[in-house]
């Protein structure tokens, strides 16, 4: 608990005020010792800040997704994404808060970790939060510095090729899972998801690996076929024990970044979307269909669940229902976002629904029915205590027969279980091509299927944002990455 503690206050250290006017020859945003253990700190709180805020700067994907819909602003629904600067807000908080921190963090430990057992662990445990920061990275932009990124001497870093950074960082996993030793010691409560349990870490690194596996489905079905395969017989999730959560706290500045957008900041920006809300089977009634709904949203002021037009135009926010946590869903059971609120990383509930898809595309073997059974199941589980009422979701949605109504039926199982993880939804979403989104009436391009690169790269890194823009076949939100190899479907 005490290394706990000094590693949260090593992150507001640098916003201290002093009187002594001696120390203002001292850089107090570059203290010449820094433990590595309060830059890992440091650097998984900024990860997870990055995955659950809903500030319209960044984490916009659950606008984009349909979920929530904005009721007077409708800048993010409409998609100006360029315009906005949002790239490069995702961009900076991925780059220079933990990627930076995570590098910084393992240079340290070189120094201040005597102990080779415990070097060992830190440095893996770190570099698999780095992969997963850099998966985030690469599946949003498509080719992105990386060999360069952190190279003092490049001022200005290239792009390197979106696949084979992604193949290179399933080769990190796999020395980071090889290195992990339960018999050494960690980062203990320093490590903000797992307590620094090397065991927690090589079963997160092995299901983040089918995760990026099945993520090769349709551009590589051989190298995916291999590393899922991989993943399974090392061992992923089994349980809602194991899901990787960041234990945000109950008092600020560190808690859950979904109840500064939605709590502290005293906004009702976002209401329930009428597309998400029926696919909840809960539009326009007063008793949810889904059970996880009065966790993901509140009534209305009619005392129904009832989702907007999508980015129709300016509406009264009380006529719909509001993400659950809101300051006016007082009563609500939703844990959205109380301030104490995990952040939800990597969960079983999706899991399971990766091996059902790896089954029905023939890349694993077993029954795909009882996987993805077991992945509605485990989401209900977890928004709301209980499996109560999952089979009632199953008997909605079943998995049915051939592989297209099967993978359809289970990109619906994420897209409502990827609730509040915009970035995952939209991930499987573009992959699986369904639901088929229809953009909102003014949208100002088609359905995006990538972020525009950030302006200030094409200002002050120009000539190799050039190169880039050109490589993957135009800096453009409707061009498709690497892994998505059919066009996103228009009506």
């Amino acid at each position: 608990m005490k290394k706990k503690i000094l590693a949260l206050a090593a992150i507001a250290l640098f916003s201290a005020c002093t009187k002594d006017l001696t120390k203002l020859n001292i850089d107090p945003k570059h203290p010449a010792a820094v433990p590595s253990y309060a830059l890992f700190t440091t650097a998984q709180n900024l990860m997870a800040n990055n995955m659950t805020s809903v500030s319209e700067n960044d984490n916009i994907f659950r606008l984009i997704e349909q979920q929530w819909t904005e009721v007077q602003y409708l800048t993010e629904s409409d998609y100006d994404i360029p315009g906005r600067s949002i790239s490069d807000g995702v961009w900076d908080e991925f780059y220079t808060g933990p990627l930076t921190n995570f590098e910084k963090a393992k240079t340290f430990m070189k120094t201040d970790v005597t102990d080779a057992g415990k070097l060992k662990n830190e440095m893996a445990i770190t570099d698999i939060n780095e992969v997963y920061c850099f998966y985030y990275l690469v599946t949003t932009f498509g080719n992105i510095p990386y060999s360069q990124a952190f190279n003092a001497a490049t001022t200005f870093p290239k792009y390197d090729d979106a696949a084979t950074v992604y193949a290179d960082l399933l080769k990190r996993l796999d020395v980071d899972i090889a290195a992990l030793d339960q018999g050494a010691d960690s980062f203990g409560s320093a490590d903000m998801i797992y307590g620094g349990d090397p065991d927690s870490w090589k079963l997160f690194a092995n299901t983040f690996k089918l995760k990026m596996g099945i993520l090769l489905a349709d551009v590589d079905p051989t190298t995916a076929k291999k590393v899922i395969g991989e993943a399974m017989q090392a061992g992923v999730f089994t349980s809602n024990d194991q899901n990787a959560m960041y234990k945000f706290a109950s008092t600020p500045p560190y808690t859950n970044q979904a109840w500064v957008g939605l709590v502290q900041s005293g906004r009702y920006d976002y209401v329930a979307t009428d597309t998400y809300m029926t696919m909840l089977k809960s539009q326009n009634t007063a008793t949810p269909g889904d059970p996880r709904t009065p966790y993901y949203f509140a009534v209305n002021s009619s005392g129904n669940y009832n989702g907007a037009p999508n980015a129709a135009g300016t509406i009264t926010f009380s006529k719909y229902s509001l993400p659950a946590g809101s300051q006016l869903t007082k009563g609500n059971p939703g844990n959205l976002a109380n301030a104490d609120t995990p952040g939800d990383l990597l969960d079983y509930a999706e899991t399971e629904l990766y091996i059902a898809e790896a089954i029905v595309r023939g890349l694993y073997t077993g029954s795909a029915e009882t996987h993805y059974e077991n992945g509605i199941n485990a989401s209900v589980q977890f928004w709301t205590g209980s499996t109560v009422g999952a089979d009632g979701v199953i008997a909605s949605h079943p998995l049915g027969t051939g592989m297209t109504d099967q993978l359809k039926a289970i990109a619906v199982a994420q897209y409502l279980g990827l609730y509040n993880r915009g970035y995952d939804a939209w991930t499987v979403n573009r992959r699986l091509d369904y639901p088929a989104l229809v953009p909102p009436p003014d949208a100002i391009s088609a359905f995006p299927v990538r972020f525009t690169y950030p302006n200030k790269e094409q200002q002050v890194n120009s000539s190799n944002y050039t190169v880039a823009a050109a490589a993957i076949g135009g800096d453009k939100v409707t061009t498709s990455l690497w892994f998505d190899k059919t066009p996103y479907p228009t009506k």
